[in-house]
């Protein structure tokens, strides 16, 4: 016998379902951006558990709410689109293809699961808490939300008695972490599945084609993409799409790892991020935590979390882009490397008055081109795949596939035209040159002048209003 679901009894997992009954035992949920979501008995199981409802209080662009007012979506609902995403690829390749495929009901469980529970490892703040946090507390520790969804989701089938078989287990998180170098594949004749959730080869999937469409309108920015149009190119096992780069407002996520991580002694992280039990717990309301507590130990962070509510926030200097000669054996840059280049003629800057953002972007793939790893076909009756050649490609498009931006910011105010300099001579010392994209602003060289002219330190909360637009300038790109 089965479970009971919404007063009826579907039968078990490993009963074969028409596509009538299918829908009769599915619960559908209204989503912004893909319409009515039909989730099947055993995903709604994950979805019902309050590890997976955590996703809720994660947001999945991060701060970039700070900048953008819109843009307080949440992993619970990017994971729904995900799941959604990945039955239709799986289901569109299965109407095309499933008998030359041998796709089963097997696969499109295991690709819709993978595709909903792909995040439900993920930390507060976005990317920020294993990119930026996480390596600053817990010095040489390899860890990765994909990593830790792994555990996740054996913590939730044996915490909630999930029916799900072994099998089925190990090709879900197989599928989730298939984008890592080096993730097993034991399901060889069937690739072709790894490419739809985490596409290792070229980065192309439907996690992109989920967060491209939803950042994008959550953000109020415009978004030409339309994934819809690549499903119905897909075939064979090759899938092809476009990609987006977004991340949080640089300024305001320097200020919350500085926050974050002074909180670290008192909150105890790497308790959290090594015991799922523990894990599932940490979200993004530990900024009220840090935020509301009494101790102490927390005032430092908590002036933090206030300047950010104020919009005191670190000042942008400058930035430069790396030469593209020099990056393959770019090293990234740190306060200690401009405060070695600083002007004698400016106050001595020190290395806790600096915040420095490397940035890296690239189309997937790094330095190298993402459309060599795509094959195309020249129509639905050709078996034979082909890749663009470079002859073929319109000397409009890039020839660089990635960038490494440097971006710095002064902690205090009065010290943007020192740490402007001082980041110019860097420049020049390593590279020969100055590859400024923006000049200081005029605002915040009179910062300088009024602080020179009275003696002040106004870097204190409260003293002076800080110029910060509401709308990013273009120095704020945003990556992912």
């Amino acid at each position: 016998m089965g479970a009971k679901y919404f007063g009826e009894e579907f039968p078990s997992n490993n009963f074969v379902l028409s596509s009538t009954d299918e829908r009769r035992f599915t619960k559908h949920i209204h989503d912004n951006v893909h319409g009515n979501i039909y989730l099947d008995p055993l995903s709604l199981k994950f979805v019902d558990t309050e590890q997976f409802q955590r996703l809720r209080d994660l947001k999945q662009l991060g701060l970039s709410y700070m900048v953008y007012p819109g843009a307080v979506h949440s992993r619970f609902e990017h994971s729904l689109g995900v799941y959604w995403l990945a039955s239709e690829a799986i289901n569109r390749l299965k109407n095309y293809q499933g008998l030359e495929l041998d796709i089963d009901r097997f696969d499109t469980q295991t690709v819709k699961i993978a595709g909903l529970l792909h995040d439900i490892g993920h930390g507060p703040f976005s990317h920020m808490f294993e990119r930026e946090f996480l390596p600053r507390v817990l010095h040489g520790l390899k860890w990765s939300h994909e990593e830790m969804s792994l555990k996740m989701i054996d913590y939730v089938v044996d915490e909630h008695s999930i029916d799900i078989d072994s099998e089925s287990l190990k090709k879900v998180k197989e599928l989730i972490i298939a984008s890592e170098n080096g993730a097993s594949k034991t399901f060889k004749e069937k690739l072709f599945l790894y490419d739809i959730v985490a596409n290792g080869r070229n980065g192309i999937d439907v996690d992109k084609f989920d967060y491209i469409v939803r950042d994008s309108r959550a953000c109020g920015l415009g978004c030409n993409f339309q994934f819809q149009s690549t499903f119905y190119s897909v075939v064979s096992f090759e899938l092809g799409g476009n990609n987006l780069t977004m991340s949080p407002f640089q300024a305001i996520e320097l200020m919350f790892v500085d926050a974050i991580t002074k909180a670290n002694d008192v909150l105890h992280i790497s308790s959290y991020i090594d015991e799922p039990a523990q894990y599932w717990k940490l979200d993004d309301t530990i900024l009220k935590t840090i935020e509301t507590s009494s101790c102490q130990d927390l005032k430092e962070s908590r002036d933090l979390v206030l300047r950010i509510r104020r919009r005191d926030l670190y000042q942008f200097c400058n930035e430069f882009a790396v030469p593209k000669e020099n990056l393959v054996h770019f090293k990234k840059v740190t306060p200690q490397d401009i405060v070695c280049s600083q002007n004698s003629r400016h106050p001595t800057l020190h290395e806790e008055d600096i915040a420095v953002s490397n940035v890296r972007i690239d189309l997937t793939r790094g330095r190298n081109n993402p459309l060599e790893s795509i094959s195309f076909f020249k129509d639905y009756d050709s078996s034979e795949k082909f890749t663009i050649k470079d002859d073929l490609v319109s000397h409009l498009l890039p020839t660089s596939y990635q960038d490494m931006i440097v971006r710095v910011y002064s902690k205090k105010p009065h010290l943007v035209e020192a740490v402007s300099e001082a980041f110019e001579n860097f420049q020049l010392k390593t590279y020969g040159m100055k590859t400024q994209v923006h000049a200081t602003p005029e605002k915040k060289k009179r910062k300088q002048l009024r602080y020179n002219s009275t003696g002040d330190d106004n870097s204190h909360l409260g003293t002076e209003s800080v110029y910060m637009p509401l709308i990013p300038e273009k120095h704020n790109a945003f990556y992912l």
